[in-house]
């Protein structure tokens, strides 16, 4: 018969809970810096107008041709509701701040959105079904920040935000599916940071 000494059950809870605690705040501040100004860089990043002409046309859309030059973010705009989708990939500016629970993203014309990531959810009554909102919602998983959106359209839009070279390039990959789109938009876009937004 061999002999193992009892452990401890009290000991073993504690010594967890204590490394529990002391992990968390070391996990909190490995997390990327994402927060900063940020301006699209068009040479590194995925053309929208060409991405949502190929899904137009695999959905059996007529899209006229260009044959010189096309008119820039010819796709954008439409309805009210879909504006959310336009300022993923569209806007060439994106500002991102922290104020927890939440991260806000400024985009363009100040367009603010909000995006949780205290687990909440959206729950929305009959009776207000007219002044239904974009959400958004998020969470780590390892040095990405996943995002999920939810336009008032009723599509939904995923996006993973990564730091790049060495934090001075922000590369956001969004697969978009607006509600009327019968196949979602695949996009990459790549954002440079601005170090000194102030210098002329």
């Amino acid at each position: 018969m061999s002999f193992c000494p009892q452990a401890n059950p009290i000991a073993g809870y504690a010594l967890t809970l204590f490394l529990l605690v002391c992990t968390l705040p070391a996990q909190a501040q490995e997390r990327p810096a994402l927060s900063g100004n940020w301006i699209l860089n068009a040479e590194l990043s995925e053309n929208t107008d060409k991405k949502v002409e190929r899904v137009l046309r695999n959905m059996g859309q007529k899209v006229n041709r260009c044959w010189l030059k096309c008119e820039e973010d010819r796709f954008r705009g439409g309805p009210k509701e879909q504006e959310l989708y336009d300022r993923l990939s569209y806007d060439k500016i994106l500002s991102i701040e922290l104020n927890e629970p939440a991260y806000r993203f400024t985009y363009e014309d100040n367009y603010q959105r909000a995006i949780y990531t205290d687990g909440r959810s959206q729950s929305v009554s009959l009776n207000r079904i007219e002044t239904v909102e974009d959400f958004s919602f998020a969470h780590w998983e390892g040095n990405q920040l996943l995002v999920e959106g939810r336009p008032r359209d009723g599509g939904f839009a995923n996006e993973t935000y990564s730091l790049i070279e060495g934090g001075m390039r922000l590369k956001a990959e969004l697969y978009i599916r607006p509600a009327a789109f019968s196949e979602p938009i695949e996009l990459v876009r790549i954002y440079d940071r601005i170090v000194n937004p102030d210098a002329p």
